[in-house]
């Protein structure tokens, strides 16, 4: 195709609003454009990128047995009313009214719709397993879209769901999937990572995440290096015997002291030169298990999806000022576990706060706090948890190992459902004996959109994008470099036959000076760089190029079709593609 006839508004300048390098680059080589806060238009090039990766995961999936469908985005209440989910999903889920005052939203994802089809159309077992799956447009509300793709309110999203007779069977057909997503990673040319994860509001028994590894990822990952555990750190379990204790002695009667006006732990630490690790954090919860006064060492971060799968809540929220001094007789700041009077609620410690000695914390009455604190004597938790953001240095739950951190950019999920939706739903089917039973379910998501800015943000230099070859908008760029006929002819003579072998070809026939061409072309960051100039021309020579690496290499005019052919197709193969 000719630069000339396609629209590439490629720019300078990092746009303002745009704050990492994938959003950056997005917009700066054409790719998309800004409609609304987390809503972008895809023009050419950047639809050429999405449907690649929507190839290979079509390729993939149907190579794991799954057959596609397409789902309404638009979406009855009833049956996320008939799930429980349309009064627990929260402000994400964008509701509206038809004229006839109905109430629908928009899916951010559509397990209902699936599972709704799957009851009116399964009866027999014979009919199972069974799987489905989707690419169409999701919308979240997000509080704070941003980044581009990375995080949009509209996005394409490739959703499946899988139906099985029982959960053996359902474990089956996990691997399968995770074999298939392994698959679409490495074509896609992504390093990543597959880890533990919470299941969230989707629900469900196990999940696990793919993470493209990259310094600018939301996600922080642990590994461990000695057994291979690994797992998003709000999943990631410590090892609670890798803490010391702190304090040590003899710990004499409680004291009661003044901390006017001190409340939170660095400023009462300061006040009174102990360390935030001798302090017992309190923070008081509400969820709809009742309050709960969760206990942490004060060096330590509360891991609120660890608190709330062990309460088994649907909704965490922290209590607010008023119930936290009507539960306690204290303002926010000065409760604690010791000498309070009768909490109505569970009592929850992290497992660090065995570690604690001599410990201080809330005198649960206005500026004051205790010291010398001793757990099992000044109070007694209802219960020990691993309730701890992971962080550096922390023990391998599984092995003792020192977990190691990094970033990641979660691009799929895979869940274990059982029967949450199926249960709810009375999805059903006869078994060989003609009883009824519960389908059970597993659903499967990759963010298509998310997978093409998080191959920018793992492939990228200071001058532009480095497209993996299997998803780059075309394979082979070619540049002119002067309007002389001879050369404007031999480079429509190259591009025609690399078209003619099935090469998607960009030539650059723009009436633009050579800086401008290659500037451009470094930004869009196609795989293999044909360069055609009088002087080499003259020898009967083009030059060839990698935009992964600065060499180029003089080959005659006459095999440059070829030479560039091979040059892709070992690209392809590096990739796994």
């Amino acid at each position: 195709m000719r630069f000339s006839q396609l629209l590439i508004p490629t720019l300078k300048e990092n746009p303002a609003e745009a704050e990492i390098v994938s959003h950056q680059l997005m917009v700066r080589a054409g790719l998309i454009r800004k409609l609304a806060a987390g809503i972008y238009s895809l023009l050419p090039l950047g639809l050429r990128v999405i449907r690649k990766v929507e190839g290979i995961v079509r390729e993939e999936l149907a190579r794991a047995g799954a057959q596609e469908v397409e789902l309404p985005v638009v979406v009855p209440a009833e049956l996320w009313q008939e799930s429980g989910r349309w009064e627990v999903y929260g402000k994400e889920l964008l509701r509206l009214r038809d004229r006839h005052e109905r109430e629908f939203c928009l899916g951010p994802t559509h397990e209902e719709v699936i599972t709704d089809i799957i009851r009116r159309e399964v009866r027999s077992y014979r009919q199972l397993p069974m799987n489905l799956f989707q690419i169409h447009t999701k919308f979240r509300d997000e509080i704070r879209p941003r980044f581009g793709l990375m995080r949009g309110r509209e996005f394409t999203m490739m959703d499946a769901y899988s139906f099985h007779a029982d959960g053996a069977d359902l474990d089956r057909e996990y691997e399968v999937m995770r074999g298939a997503y392994e698959r679409i990673f490495r074509r896609c040319g992504l390093s990543h990572a597959v880890v533990e994860a919470d299941t969230g509001a989707i629900g469900g028994k196990d999940s696990h995440e793919f993470m493209v590894l990259a310094d600018s990822g939301e996600d922080a990952i642990a590994s461990c290096p000695g057994c291979g555990y690994a797992a998003n750190v709000e999943k990631a379990e410590v090892k609670a015997a890798a803490l010391e204790r702190v304090g040590e002695g003899a710990v004499p009667p409680l004291e009661k002291v003044a901390t006017p006006g001190k409340r939170t732990i660095e400023e009462v630490s300061a006040f009174l030169r102990i360390p935030p690790s001798r302090f017992i954090k309190t923070l008081i919860y509400r969820s709809d298990a009742g309050l709960a006064m969760v206990l942490i060492r004060g060096d330590l971060q509360v891991n609120d999806l660890k608190l709330r799968r062990h309460l088994g809540a649907e909704v965490l929220e922290m209590a607010s000022d008023s119930e936290i001094e009507a539960a306690l007789g204290a303002p926010v700041g000065f409760v604690g576990p010791a000498r309070q009077k009768g909490f109505k609620g569970t009592v929850l410690a992290d497992t660090s706060i065995r570690s604690v000695g001599d410990g201080v914390t809330g005198a649960n009455e206005p500026d004051a706090h205790l010291l010398h604190v001793e757990p099992g004597r000044d109070f007694t938790p209802d219960d020990f948890a691993d309730l701890r953001m992971a962080s550096p240095g922390d023990a391998c739950a599984r092995c003792g190992a020192a977990l190691e951190f990094r970033r990641g950019i979660e691009v799929g999920h895979i869940f274990k459902l059982g029967t949450k939706y199926s249960e709810a739903m009375r999805a059903t089917y006869l078994d060989e004996e003609g009883a009824e039973q519960v389908i059970v379910m597993g659903t499967y998501g990759i963010g298509i959109g998310r997978t093409a800015a998080a191959a920018i943000e793992q492939n990228h230099d200071k001058n532009g994008i480095i497209w993996p070859a299997a998803i780059a908008p075309f394979g082979v760029t070619v540049l002119p470099l002067q309007p002389d006929q001879e050369v404007v002819e031999a480079a429509a003579q190259i591009t025609e036959h690399l078209e003619s072998a099935g090469a998607e070809v960009l030539l650059d026939d723009r009436d633009e000076r050579a800086g401008v061409k290659f500037a451009d072309a470094d930004l869009i960051g196609c795989p293999v760089r044909i360069i055609v100039g009088k002087k080499s021309l003259a020898g009967g020579m083009v030059e060839i190029g990698s935009r992964q690496s600065a060499e180029k290499t003089q080959v005659a005019l006459g095999d440059a079709a070829e030479r560039a052919l091979d040059a892709l197709r070992a690209a392809l193969a590096g990739e796994g593609a």
